[in-house]
C-alpha cells in the first residue's frame, strides 16, 4: 500500500487563511476567490517570506506596510465589485491589494507616491499577467481626476477626515471605503451614493493604516 501523499504547506497555510477570514465575516465567494488566487508571498519582503499567509500586516519598504489579509478582504467585500467596476485605489503600497481588486473589477487605477514600491508592484502585476492596471507616481490625495468619476474607490491610507476630494470623483451610485481618523487607530468607513449626490456613511470597523500624506515622497 502506497503511502499518503503529503499536504503541501502552502496549500494548508491558505486553506487555514481563508477559514480565519469566513469566521471573521468575509463571506463573499468572489473575494475569497480572488484572495486564493493571489499569491501573497509574491508581494512580502523575503525577510518575512515565509508569514506571508499569516493573517496579519507585514513591512515592506519605504516605512510601509502589507495589510493584513482580514483587511484587505473586509475593504474589498465593502466595495461590492461588479465585473464592469472601473476602481481607483489610493495607495499602491505592495500591489497586493490592487491584484486582488484586479481579479474582481474591470479595471483598476491606482496611484502611489513612492516610486521605489510602485516600480516593484508593476514587476508583480506584470509576472502575473494583471493586464487590467493602470498605475500612476503622483499625489494619492488627489486622486486621479483625469479618469474619474470611479465606480468604486479604495483609500488604503488614513485620511484625517472625510475624503471630500475623493468623494468628488465618485459616481453619485458609487462606493468609497476609506480608514478615516488622525490618530493612531482610525475607523474604516463606507461611503455609499444615493445616486443623487448624497452619501450615506458607515463605520465598519477599527484599524490601524499609515496616514494620507500629501504630495509625492522623496526617495534617498
Amino acid at each position: 500500500m502506497s503511502e499518503p501523499a503529503e499536504a503541501d504547506p502552502h496549500e494548508t497555510q491558505l486553506a487555514r487563511l481563508i477559514l480565519a477570514l469566513r469566521s471573521q465575516g468575509v463571506t463573499d465567494p468572489g473575494v475569497l476567490a480572488a484572495i486564493e488566487r493571489t499569491p501573497r508571498d509574491l508581494f512580502t519582503p523575503e525577510l518575512f517570506r515565509e508569514r506571508s499567509w499569516e493573517d496579519s500586516a507585514l513591512p515592506i519598504a519605504c516605512g510601509q506596510t502589507i495589510s493584513q489579509p482580514y483587511i484587505v478582504g473586509l475593504m474589498t467585500q465593502a466595495l461590492t465589485l461588479e465585473p464592469r467596476s472601473r476602481v481607483l485605489e489610493i495607495g499602491t503600497g505592495s500591489g497586493y491589494q490592487t491584484a486582488v481588486l484586479s481579479r474582481l473589477a474591470r479595471l483598476v487605477y491606482t496611484v502611489e507616491r513612492y516610486r521605489t514600491l510602485l516600480q516593484e508592484a508593476e514587476a508583480r502585476f506584470k509576472a502575473l499577467q494583471l493586464a487590467n492596471i493602470i498605475t500612476k507616481f503622483g499625489d494619492g490625495g488627489a486622486g486621479w481626476p483625469e479618469q474619474a468619476p470611479f465606480d468604486r474607490i479604495l483609500v488604503t491610507a488614513a485620511a484625517p477626515s472625510e475624503p471630500k476630494n475623493l468623494l468628488a470623483q465618485l459616481k453619485p451610485s458609487g462606493v468609497l471605503v476609506a480608514p478615516v481618523g488622525k490618530g493612531p487607530v482610525q475607523e474604516l468607513m463606507r461611503y455609499a451614493g444615493d445616486g443623487a449626490g448624497a452619501f450615506r456613511s458607515e463605520v465598519l470597523c477599527e484599524v490601524r493604516f499609515v496616514p494620507l500624506l500629501d504630495g509625492v515622497a522623496r526617495e534617498l
